[in-house]
């Protein structure tokens, strides 16, 4: 069974009926949080926290009535509630030492490579310096109706992204049930889920909350997106003043066990793409790789191949022998540019600052 307090890289997912009441925002509740984060983040384990709530908390300032909302009205909802949810985290957050960032994305940010990739950088950079990372989707911008609940499955991928190990979903139910336990006093809560099968999928019920409308439906599949790229998941009631404390002492809930873990999986998802063309590097290179460090531009002899930059391209030795493939973070007319030459001379090269590596570590397959 996972441990919430041994997670090295934690997503926290926070659902708007947590965030905001009858009354407004949840002050204390929110507070909470913030010891829950900051004993976290003591403990050495990076933090993300994916938040629903801006339309919600904007919806009461600008006077909008209960109830779905015309596009335009959600989209400005958003705007308003946004800066409001913002200042919140970082209010609550500051006096525990936390530093806060906003990060608004979409679902489309994931499926993008060029765009993933920008956001995996920041996001790895904003941890790396011990930031909290508050992403919402960037709902004031969206192109089709605002459904509620798509921050279940963009934490997921945001938890994919980040190469966390645990995504906790903290919502209005500690669980899944066999039947939705509002209605059917007779189900009964899993404990564990292995294996997501057809008849997991089939136990999903409508959402209780009024404020948040993305039910079990939408979790199971953040579950699935989430233990595919080996992260473990799990859904509770987060009501409680300090939740992932309660989860560490035993609250109830329903953990997704991973498939391997975040690294492999990335790995797998990688060697399973086709190249769009080859870097060929040299023998400092070839050993650079094996002892698993990045590729800089100056091991890089020769570039084959039309890629755009987040593109697969396979990485040969000298001899023409395959050692991998990789997300290359150049163009294909770049990288030729660039080849051979040191990481700083990049900017005088191309005439603007670039990326110190051709092709990180962490995006690469060797062997």
């Amino acid at each position: 069974m996972p441990r919430v307090e041994a997670a090295q890289r934690l997503v926290l997912k926070i659902g708007s009926a947590l965030l905001v009441d009858a009354a407004g925002l949840r002050s204390d509740w929110l507070a909470g949080l913030a010891a829950d984060v900051a004993a976290a983040r003591k403990r050495g384990s990076d933090v993300v926290l994916v938040s629903s709530g801006s339309i919600a908390l904007g919806r009461r300032v600008l006077g909008l009535p209960a109830g779905p909302l015309p596009l335009e009205q959600s989209q400005a909802a958003a705007a308003v509630g946004q800066i409001q949810l913002a200042r919140a985290y970082q209010e609550v957050l500051a006096p525990h030492g936390v530093t806060t960032a906003q990060v608004l994305v979409t679902l489309e940010d994931t499926d993008n490579r060029r765009r993933y990739l920008n956001s995996r950088a920041t996001m790895e950079t904003l941890l790396s310096m011990g930031v909290v990372p508050i992403v919402n989707e960037n709902d004031t911008v969206a192109t089709d109706e605002i459904r509620f609940g798509d921050n279940d499955r963009l934490a997921a991928q945001i938890a994919v992204t980040v190469a966390a190990d645990q995504l906790i979903l903290l919502s209005d139910v500690d669980g899944l049930y066999t039947a939705n336990p509002k209605e059917d006093p007779t189900a009964t809560r899993f404990d564990v889920v292995e294996h997501i099968t057809p008849e997991i999928e089939a136990m999903a019920g409508d959402p209780i909350s009024g404020l948040s409308k993305g039910g079990m439906k939408t979790k199971l599949m953040a579950a699935k997106t989430a233990v595919a790229g080996g992260c473990a998941m799990a859904i509770m009631e987060g009501s409680v003043p300090q939740p992932l404390l309660a989860l560490a002492q035993g609250a109830n809930c329903t953990w997704f066990l991973p498939e391997g873990d975040p690294q492999a999986a990335r790995k797998r998802w990688i060697a399973a793409m086709k190249p769009r063309g080859e870097v060929m590097v040299d023998a400092g290179a070839v050993g650079a790789l094996r002892a698993g460090k990045s590729l800089l531009p100056a091991g890089v002899v020769k570039v084959q191949g039309r890629f755009g930059r987040g593109e697969p391209v396979t990485i040969s030795g000298p001899d023409g022998a395959v050692l991998g493939k990789g997300l290359v973070r150049y163009t294909a007319e770049e990288a030729r540019k660039i080849a051979r030459h040191r990481s700083g001379e990049i900017e005088s090269i191309l005439g603007y600052p670039g990326r110190a590596v051709l092709l990180h570590r962490d995006d690469m397959v060797i062997g």
